[in-house]
């Protein structure tokens, strides 16, 4: 395979595997990446597996010929890529071992030798000229262990990812990317996300054409799409609204609340209903699908004054992966002494920003008129927001919307009969209540202040606690004139055509502008309110809640220069240019503090 003009893929295919890592089920087997980069010198990118050693020699002597390597870079010492480091040597003694200073230390358990007469030992910041091309160096400690370096490739813009961006499944298979990419994450990466978060920042500074990983197919296409993706994972956000069931049954009384209450959930318009049978599914795609999803019901029997076996391993799975940022709802099951929501609950301790449904479902050994009502309430609770979020089930005129205005944070929708579009403000007031009456202050240099200023119509929705900092990035950051900030979703709309968003808000009110107060720099629009939902009752985002917990703090250590206070993007420099515009968020010198 050619990556590019001068990078050819060398790695192999094994469908021998059964259980990847002695515990993860490949049906379609795995693949062992490798690379040569070709120039004036020749670096190989990584070994391959020990059962793959002449098949991958083979492959490199295709791809170069009569000439010979100059450097073997090992990004990763786990075996599966690096098996082969002493049977390279053997074959090409004169190569050079470049690595980082973990790795040689590895190298020395493995094989008994670090190489010491014949390598580079590389940081952080150093880079390997080849001729043409020039190879920088990322470390990536924890991703996912601790002497991981990546690799990126300046002239050709690619990043060589080490096991970053892989995925289970061989390279002649054809099957869905993110499927098989999500269960290998969080089985195997997900416990590390803050420092998956941390090498994704220094990845967006970086002008990636092509991702080569050490697993899984070469990513060229639509990259945004993977690190959005590897952002949402790492972040222990949810992907998409939906509720899990994980389920287990011994007599099959727990069986029959669960497929009751998903029939249930179902009938309310829960989006996506999975169930598990933690007993007989893939514990690795159960938890993949607790990840996956933003809700979770966990249903089992009391055992031994404990829970299930099953139930125990697979909350044990959640918790060592940092499962966090969920609703989550016990069914439990006992004869006698029904303990088993009190010990999954204990379990879940440690578990960041899990709220916890109000209502839990007790089963005494089988269903009765009282077990069923508490299915019925916990559908309810479950499917609060999508029974509001549905024309046909809303109450449209629940004006008790208006007490979730504050000095917050909000998302104002509006269109300009193309395209949807959505901005961030944090000036919206209720002037009046009789009638009721809102006021929204914009910026005329805002895209949405000339849509609306044009349309006479838009939707406020009201952001909470848990919205992510990437909603501030879609929705602050960016200019609509030139971005379709609703490009990758599916929208929601309310009476008035506008979209409201599905996830992050407690409530949405559609507005119609009755009058507008120009205020020089900014236009005010007093509106009435033609529609008002109340979503959730998860507390709404302040502006003091976001500056304090969402922001992401600026990376100023070590820095002299200036810090942007929207964003904490950092300008290093001994003065700031007076033209300056941040080029992330957008906003000029006057939002800019020295770094102290």
């Amino acid at each position: 395979m050619t990556i590019t003009n001068d990078i050819k893929y060398i790695g192999v295919n094994d469908h021998k595997v059964d259980l990847f890592e002695g515990q993860y089920v490949v049906p379609n087997g795995m693949s062992y990446n490798s690379y040569a980069i070709i120039d004036e010198k020749i670096a190989i990118m990584d070994t391959v597996d020990a059962g793959f050693t002449h098949e991958w020699l083979d492959n490199l002597q295709n791809a170069l010929g009569t000439r010979k390597p100059d450097y073997l870079i090992v990004q990763h010492m786990e075996p599966d890529h690096s098996a082969n480091i002493m049977n390279f040597i053997k074959a090409y003694p004169k190569t050079i071992l470049v690595s980082s200073a973990k790795a040689f230390a590895m190298m020395k358990n493995f094989f008994g030798t670090d190489f010491t007469d014949n390598r580079i030992v590389i940081s952080e910041g150093d880079t390997l000229e080849l001729g043409k091309h020039t190879l920088h160096f990322v470390a990536a400690p924890m991703v996912h262990w601790p002497e991981v370096m990546v690799t990126y490739d300046s002239t050709d813009k690619v990043l060589f990812s080490a096991d970053g961006f892989g995925k289970f499944g061989a390279l002649d298979v054809e099957e869905d990317w993110a499927c098989e990419a999500r269960r290998y994450y969080i089985g195997i990466v997900g416990k590390y996300g803050a420092q998956v978060q941390s090498l994704l920042k220094k990845a967006a500074w970086l002008d990636i054409s092509v991702i080569c990983p050490l697993h899984g197919p070469v990513l060229s296409e639509n990259l945004g799409y993977y690190l959005n993706l590897y952002n949402t994972w790492s972040s222990y956000q949810p992907e998409e609204e939906g509720i899990v069931i994980a389920y287990t049954s011994v007599y099959g009384n727990t069986k029959k609340a669960v497929t009751l209450l998903a029939e249930k959930l179902k009938a309310n318009g829960c989006p996506k209903v999975v169930v598990n049978d933690l007993a007989r599914c893939d514990m690795a795609k159960a938890v993949e699908d607790a990840f996956r999803y933003s809700k979770l019901v966990l249903a089992t029997t009391t055992y031994n004054a404990e829970i299930f076996p099953f139930m125990r391993e697979f909350i044990n799975h959640l918790t060592e992966r940092n499962y966090s940022n969920r609703t989550v709802a016990f069914i439990e099951n006992g004869s006698w002494a029904p303990l088993a929501a009190k010990v999954m609950k204990g379990m879940l301790e440690k578990s960041k920003n899990i709220t916890y449904a109000e209502n839990t479902v007790r089963i005494l050994s089988a269903l009765n008129d009282e077990s069923m009502a508490q299915l019925g309430a916990l559908s309810d609770e479950l499917c609060r927001e999508y029974l509001a979020q549905q024309d046909s089930t809303a109450n449209k005129n629940d004006l008790t919307a208006l007490f979730n205005i504050g000095y917050g944070l909000y998302v104002i929708t509006s269109n300009d009969g193309k395209k949807d579009n959505g901005l961030i403000v944090n000036t919206v007031t209720q002037v009046t209540n009789t009638p009721n009456r809102i006021a929204v202050t914009i910026n005329k240099d805002n895209y949405s202040h000339h849509i609306i200023k044009q349309t006479g119509k838009m939707n406020i929705n009201c952001l909470t606690v848990d919205a992510p900092f990437k909603v501030f990035e879609a929705f602050g950051f960016v200019s609509g004139r030139n971005v379709d900030k609703f490009a990758d979703c599916e929208p929601l709309r309310s009476d008035n055509g506008l979209v409201f968003l599905p996830r992050y808000i407690n409530s949405f009110m559609s507005l119609k502008v009755e009058q507008y107060v120009d205020l020089d720099t900014h236009g005010m629009f007093i509106c009435s309110v033609t529609e008002a939902r109340v979503i959730s009752d998860k507390e709404t985002m302040t502006y003091t809640y976001y500056q304090n917990n969402v922001k992401p703090k600026p990376q100023t250590e070590g820095k002299k220069g200036y810090v942007c206070k929207v964003c904490g993007w950092v300008y290093e420099g001994e003065e700031l240019p007076e033209d300056i515009v941040c080029p992330l968020c957008k906003h000029g010198a006057a939002d800019f503090e020295p770094i102290k």
